[in-house]
């Protein structure tokens, strides 16, 4: 499959992809149609790996978009691997040119365990 325009690009976090691709999964199986070997495993990997709901994934980067420091890409993998040490945050930084104070860690780690 060829693109050749972008059309408009938004990030997503797992658990919005899930909703999605569960409602084209639906549109084919009333429709009939046979699911392709990259649908199949996106809805497998979705599946899988998604720990929250779309709407408690949007909330909870929402959240993290109104921290310093807080980059859209770096709040969807929050927000998709859910962090649950200091560690685990520094690694997603690690990046980045700056680090984080440890009142910026416990501040992310409060929102993660809040809507986890």
């Amino acid at each position: 499959m060829l693109v050749k325009q972008i059309i408009s690009e938004e990030i997503l976090t797992l658990g919005e992809v899930r909703e999605l691709l569960d409602e084209v999964k639906k549109e084919r199986e009333n429709e009939n149609k046979e699911l392709g070997y990259e649908l199949r495993k996106a809805i497998s990997h979705s599946e899988m790996f998604s720990k929250l709901d779309a709407k408690k994934s949007r909330e909870l980067m929402s959240e993290l978009m109104k921290l310093e420091k807080m980059k859209p890409e770096i709040a969807v993998r929050i927000t998709d691997i859910l962090p649950m040490s200091n560690d685990e945050i520094r690694s997603i930084y690690a990046k980045e040119r700056y680090t984080l104070s440890e009142n910026e860690l416990k501040q992310i780690l409060d929102l993660v365990v809040r809507f986890s």
